[in-house]
């Protein structure tokens, strides 16, 4: 029985692997150092205007996904600070593995922290994975549409994915007992309640990104909202672009989507960005 239990959670893991964030309570984002940005990933192509601006901006929290360790979302903190954003980066509690809904209260607590310590009215969330989910229940129920001015989701099952209902399938039962993997499967109870009435509530704007090769989000346009929103599909801007789920923390021509969604301009990806 013990085998049994930690092939199940093993299983689980790897079918619903996402990287997860930085420590949990995060030190609230400061500006960034010459050496931070020395390290950062490659040069930004931005102005030092639109650097200016960016420092001048909503803070940014990066909101990870289900199994996370640390160092998955510095590449993608690392090209925002570069670019001047004030930037932290968000665990989910648990590594993700309990109730969404627990984790977006959680989430709820930090951006708190988050405002008080900056002094901003609102901040920019951008969010991975399960972290998409999180984020937009913490919107749309727990008062985060007047904390949150920017929403931009990395591949976020926010339909529910195929990749969670399968593991009955093979033998798992019910995701293995993953409260959150649950969750995400299509048809969920905490997905009818997410997606009932208005996908985007509130005065945030809303952008979505995916990618046709995201493996554990099927099918791959679960991952858009509607209502007004953004949703953005990098092979249709770069029909070659390869990107998977990982990946779109990683992936350049991902990340100037990203940035241009938080500058608040039309999004036209850069299909050569490294």
């Amino acid at each position: 029985m013990l085998l049994r239990t930690i092939l199940a959670a093993t299983v689980t893991a790897t079918a619903l692997l996402v990287p997860a964030t930085a420590a949990h309570a995060a030190a609230p984002p400061a500006a960034p150092s010459p050496a931070t940005e020395a390290a950062a990933a490659p040069a930004s192509t931005v102005t030092a205007a639109e650097r200016a601006a960016a420092a001048a901006a909503d803070p940014v929290i990066v909101v990870g996904g289900l199994i996370g360790v640390s160092i998955a979302y510095e590449p993608i903190a690392a090209r925002l600070r570069a670019d001047g954003y004030r930037v932290s980066i968000y665990q989910l509690p648990n590594l993700g593995f309990g109730d969404i809904r627990e984790s977006a209260r959680a989430l709820s607590s930090y951006v708190d922290q988050v405002r008080a310590a900056t002094g901003a009215s609102r901040v920019d969330l951008v969010t991975h994975s399960e972290g998409g989910l999180v984020s937009r229940w913490y919107v749309k129920f727990l008062g985060g549409a007047a904390a949150v001015d920017q929403y931009v989701s990395l591949g976020s099952p926010q339909y529910g994915t195929y990749v969670a209902n399968i593991l009955a399938v093979v033998g798992l039962g019910s995701c293995a007992g993953i409260v959150a993997c649950q969750q995400m499967t299509i048809g969920s109870s905490f997905l009818a309640d997410l997606n009932a009435g208005d996908d985007t509530p509130g005065p945030v704007r809303w952008t979505t990104l995916r990618t046709w090769q995201d493996e554990l989000v099927r099918p791959v346009d679960n991952a858009v909202v509607a209502d007004g929103a953004t949703n953005v599909l990098v092979q249709a801007w770069c029909p070659l672009r390869v990107v998977g789920h990982l990946g779109l923390v990683l992936d350049g021509t991902t990340y100037t989507a990203v940035r241009q969604a938080l500058a608040g301009v039309a999004i036209r990806p850069n299909c050569f960005a490294v």
